[in-house]
């Protein structure tokens, strides 16, 4: 049985492809498709409001971006490209340059939000989860923040980032196009399993790729706070306070890293500790190709946990899938690539 992917735009539904894409990731913004249609003539325009669903499961909200009609002597190719609703907030910049100093998050994505169409703002999610030692995430959304400016050619997607980078979480977008302020699952019980044993019973991973860099992790990492003075030459000039420091015992040499924050008296020690958990993050990436875009009727998913054994590798535990793509190939018909990174980090 084949994979059905469809790409429905109002009452249309468009299913027969030569080829396609379908990228989902949580630290990457605006999740991007590109779909190579069967029928040419199908009439599809740039700026149609769009949704992909992959076995009858919606797995994107977005829009079209880019339509590409190819006339050749051997006959005619059609190209659809496009992002999740996020890409509306990457590409729209802020109109209002005013002072927003001491708003909340809740307040900024109020005030930057009520002109992007299509976004359901009722609905935006704020997770509940517990961030620090003594506050929660919902704590310190409500929590003002001093960033004092919004600068002419600021996108509403950079300012957004930069404040929940603030209160250590991610901003990402869920496939019906609802919002998200949070941190990636980190508990429960794994829905997926991944296999590569060496005697190849029962496996389900086609190939497998383990990669470690330490170029973008250090040994110790320290955020500033900074509190702006009226006269930067004075008695009341710009003073570096105290800050927070993170420290990272898989790193066997001495490394620093020093970083400015002038948000808040709060952000330093989360902002240490998301540059530390990203880190290592970017620092460790498994990466596995299957086959088909289900297992056991469930369609490989992203914020969701994974058991993976992989002999070869040498894994043999859970870990967090933070990428996917489906793709159609030609020759090697529907596979899913998963980005795999250990639990708990951001």
């Amino acid at each position: 049985m084949s994979d059905k992917i469809s790409l429905r735009i109002g009452d249309k539904a468009i299913e027969h492809f030569l080829s396609y894409s379908i990228d989902t990731d949580l630290y990457t913004p605006a999740d991007a498709f590109r779909m190579e249609l069967s029928a040419p003539e199908t009439q599809v325009e740039a700026g149609m409001r769009c949704e992909v669903w992959v076995n009858d499961q919606r797995e994107l909200t977005g829009i079209i971006d880019r339509v590409t009609r190819r006339v050749t002597e051997h006959g005619q190719t059609l190209s659809v490209e496009g992002r999740d609703l996020m890409g509306l907030l990457v590409d729209s910049c802020c109109e209002s340059f005013v002072s927003v100093k001491n708003k909340s998050l809740r307040e900024l994505a109020a005030l930057l939000l009520r002109t992007v169409p299509y976004i359901n703002r009722k609905a935006v999610v704020y997770q509940s989860a517990a961030s620090g030692k003594a506050k929660t995430t919902t704590d310190l959304l409500d929590e003002p923040q001093t960033i004092t400016q919004i600068e002419p050619g600021m996108t509403v997607f950079e300012v957004l980032k930069a404040a929940a980078v603030s209160r250590g979480l991610l901003f990402y977008s869920l496939p019906d196009g609802t919002l998200v302020f949070g941190r990636p699952k980190a508990k429960g019980e794994p829905a997926f399993t991944l296999q590569l044993t060496r005697d190849g019973k029962g496996n389900n991973v086609i190939e497998s790729e383990l990669a470690q860099d330490i170029s973008r992790r250090w040994s110790k990492i320290t955020v500033l706070g900074q509190r702006q003075g009226q006269d930067s030459f004075g008695a009341d000039a710009t003073a570096i306070r105290t800050g927070a420091s993170r420290t990272d015992s898989e790193i066997s040499f001495y490394k620093p890293f020093v970083q400015c924050s002038n948000n808040d008296g709060v952000s330093p020690a989360l902002m240490a500790r998301l540059l530390m958990e990203k880190g290592r993050k970017e620092g460790w990436q498994y990466g596995v190709t299957v086959a088909r875009h289900s297992s056991n009727g469930k369609n490989w998913t992203v914020n969701e946990l994974a058991r993976v054994t992989d002999e070869v590798q040498g894994l043999d535990g859970v870990y967090l899938i933070y990428g996917r793509t489906f793709e159609l190939d030609k020759n090697l018909g529907p596979t899913t690539r998963l980005k795999l990174g250990r639990v708990g980090l951001i």
